[in-house]
Formats: C-alpha cells, sequence, structure tokens
C-alpha cells in the first residue's frame, strides 16, 4: 500500500506506458522512414492513426486524471476508445498481412527482427486489447490510491501531441496535392509539386 501512495494507482502507471510505448512505436516508424527510406503507404499510415487514435484514449484518461482521481466511468471510456481504435488498426494490420501472404512475395519493407512492420503493428494491437481488457476487469484494484498529473504527464501528453502534427505534416509532404495516395508512394510528392525537387 506504501508503493500505491508513492506512484498512485497501477492504472495511473498503465495509462503513461500505454501513452509512451506507442509514442515509441511511432517514433522508430518514423527512425525507419527516414533512414531506412521506407515511405510508408496508405495502409502504413492507417495502422499509425490506429495507434495515435489509441494514445487518444489513453490521453484522455489521462487529461480526466488531473484533478487527482477518474471516475469508473471516464476508465471504461478511455479504455473502450483504446479498444475500438486497436481492433481497427488491427483490421487493417491483417489486411496489409494478407496482401503479402503469398509465398514468395517479400512484403512491404525491410523485416524488423523477422517481422514487417505491419506484422508487429498487429502484435502492439493485440497487446493494446489485451492490456486495457485486464484494466477493465480489474478497475477497482487499478484505481485503488491517489494520483495528480505532474510533468511526466505533461511529457507524455506533449510527446503524443508532436508525433500527431508530426504524423500530419508528413502525410501532406507525401501525398502532395493528390487526392490519393499511391499504393507504393516512390517520393514525398508534396516537394515535387513545388518544384523543389525535380
Amino acid at each position: 500500500m506504501r508503493l500505491l501512495r508513492v506512484i498512485g494507482p497501477v492504472g495511473y502507471l498503465a495509462v503513461h506506458l500505454e501513452i509512451l510505448v506507442l509514442c515509441m512505436v511511432l517514433l522508430g516508424a518514423f527512425g525507419i522512414q527516414f533512414f531506412e527510406g521506407e515511405l510508408p503507404c496508405p495502409l502504413c499510415i492507417l495502422q499509425r492513426l490506429g495507434m495515435m487514435l489509441a494514445a487518444t484514449g489513453a490521453a484522455f484518461m489521462l487529461v480526466k486524471w488531473k484533478d487527482g482521481r477518474l471516475s469508473h466511468g471516464d476508465y471504461m471510456t478511455g479504455h473502450g476508445m483504446i479498444i475500438l481504435a486497436a481492433l481497427g488498426g488491427s483490421f487493417v494490420s491483417i489486411r496489409q498481412i494478407l496482401l503479402h501472404i503469398m509465398p514468395g512475395d517479400a512484403g512491404y519493407g525491410d523485416p524488423v527482427m523477422g517481422l514487417h512492420l505491419y506484422s508487429w503493428a498487429l502484435v502492439v494491437f493485440v497487446c493494446l486489447i489485451g492490456s486495457s481488457a485486464v484494466c477493465l476487469l480489474f478497475n477497482d484494484w487499478f484505481l485503488e490510491g491517489q494520483a495528480r498529473t505532474g510533468w511526466w504527464s505533461r511529457v507524455a501528453l506533449g510527446l503524443l501531441v508532436i508525433l500527431i502534427l508530426a504524423n500530419t505534416v508528413n502525410i501532406i509532404v507525401e501525398q502532395g496535392f493528390h487526392f490519393l495516395l499511391p499504393d507504393d508512394p516512390p517520393r514525398y510528392q508534396l516537394l515535387y509539386d513545388l518544384g523543389i525537387k525535380k
């Protein structure tokens, strides 16, 4: 019980971890995009969107927690948002896996630790669904104790906002002035549309 007085409810830590882990995954995707030169396809962007929406569910709980206590209704709403976002993202991941499931298909992009990014995305979405289910099953225990948002909460929320803005800019630069993003984007189209690159 003394530990809970120091760190606050377990659910409070879980919300921070969900945001930070999703931010690290999104930063990793940016790293592969910029350092490996692999532009995200439309399905990749939808998977990133699913992760950002799931993180928004966790951010909703964190913002509601700022007064020191989160209601059970807010807690369930936040985890419901995470589960719905993770379900949507997992459907997109499964769609992309099925596109490259035939023997001899090398898949889209280079594998990371043996799996392509869309396979890792499915793992992340399944883990999100599982963690939210556990949080909902044990909500009384996870909400035990008092917690107030502090600098660590502002860091987590700030990083999420920066990544949402960065992904928005990325989509605009990659798609340019075109209605649809190609299935296999060859370049940052906006730079070509503006004549910055030939």
